[in-house]
């Protein structure tokens, strides 16, 4: 399965990635100054490589291909017409002034599957700019994020690119089994908007099902209490108790059973209506121990809870629990390490062949790999004018 990858910075290389760890062979085509996401510093390896680079680009080989030059179009045409899929997040239109858009590439390749990742779409919203932070702001999401007398905040990762690069892949996987079926291919659009709003769920539920409009509550829940951290001896202890067995045995836990039969508390909706009157009551008996303490009793009683860790203690909380959440790709002396695919299959697991690469590490090869292609081609349309002579 080869993925002709047009892509840069996230959505689109989180894409690929996912599907080079899943199989497929992907190219990745740069520009001579690289994806923009090489030069992304601090942080850095200890050679100055990109961290965030290498966090999407495994399992792919690089070519550099000038778009503007010829030889190099044609090279990026063939790439194409011999593509199962093409991905690419040019802005809509972007890549048809170059003979790479869908109507082109399907017309030389009818089986295609196109992926179009855009910002905003390929309608009105065609020249917005297409940032993940532009669209946690403009879809609502930082009205969410912060405290509720405090200012607005992104979420500390790009959430919708992420998301958006799942929603490719999705959409890519369901396109392709349609063309296993069928023999066609077609265009596959998703755009970090629309990602965003479905993104939102609950949230975007409430907006149009009803007149309220969510708005930012820290790290409470507007529909469930208690779902938010809370203060013990030392330090904060997340609680999420999603249902009201969980909150029956959790005041078992804090020896205050009682509440659990108090018609103020007794069913989730009166708990999240009266949430101030039992925040201080649960916190009284949290104050009696630290938080591991009160992890270990909960946990050990089946009430969902977890400290809040640095990034460095979450990769080792997933080590202890054997989830082997670390890979190291390459040769020895000069591995790459990077974070698990999370998909696990029985029969034919995610692979880690290839370490993200350097600009046009294999630049020499698949061109002169696709240039062969070409003059295949070609010889075979020299012997068939001269037999027509």
């Amino acid at each position: 399965m080869l993925v002709a990858d047009f892509s840069r910075v996230l959505a689109g290389p989180y894409c690929t990635m996912l599907l080079g760890d899943l199989g497929a062979d992907v190219v990745k085509v740069e520009s001579a100054d690289g994806d923009d996401t090489r030069g992304w510093k601090p942080p850095t390896t200890d050679d100055d490589v990109s961290t965030y680079w290498l966090g999407v680009n495994r399992n792919k080989r690089s070519v550099v291909l000038d778009l503007k030059d010829d030889t190099d179009r044609a090279a990026a045409r063939e790439l194409a017409r011999r593509a199962d899929v093409v991905v690419e997040n040019f802005k809509p239109g972007g890549l048809a002034r170059f003979g790479l858009g869908y109507a082109d590439v399907s017309a030389d390749n009818p089986g295609v599957v196109y992926a179009s990742i855009s910002g905003f779409g390929a309608g009105k919203g065609a020249a917005l700019p297409g940032y993940d932070l532009i669209v946690q702001a403009i879809s609502g999401l930082m009205s969410l994020t912060g405290s509720p007398d405090g200012e607005p905040y992104r979420a500390g990762i790009s959430v919708f690119d992420v998301m958006t690069g799942m929603h490719a892949t999705i959409g890519i996987l369901a396109a392709l089994r349609h063309r296993e079926v069928t023999g066609q291919g077609q265009n596959v659009e998703v755009n970090l908007m629309a990602s965003a709003l479905s993104g939102l769920v609950n949230h975007t539920s409430t907006v149009v099902n009803s007149t309220t409009v969510p708005y930012r509550m820290g790290n409470a829940h507007p529909s469930v209490f208690p779902y938010e951290p809370l203060p013990t001896a030392d330090g904060d202890l997340i609680v999420a108790v999603g249902n009201d067995r969980q909150f029956r045995v959790m005041c078992g836990v804090l020896e205050v059973p009682a509440l659990a039969d108090d018609p103020r508390f007794a069913k989730n909706a009166d708990r999240t209506a009266n949430r101030e009157a039992l925040r201080p009551l649960l916190l009284e008996r949290l104050a009696t121990r630290g938080k591991q303490e009160w992890f270990d009793l909960l946990i050990g009683a089946g009430v969902p809870c977890g400290p809040i860790n640095t990034v460095d203690d979450g990769v080792a909380f997933a080590e202890s629990l054997g989830l082997d959440p670390v890979v190291a790709l390459g040769p020895d002396g000069a591995q790459r390490r990077s974070i698990r695919n999370p998909i696990r299959l029985s029969a034919t697991p995610p692979r880690y062949v290839l370490p993200p690469p350097g600009l046009d590490e294999h630049g020499a090869e698949i061109r002169a790999w696709l240039a062969q292609e070409v003059q295949d081609v070609q010889d075979v349309q020299d012997v068939e004018e001269e037999e027509q002579r």
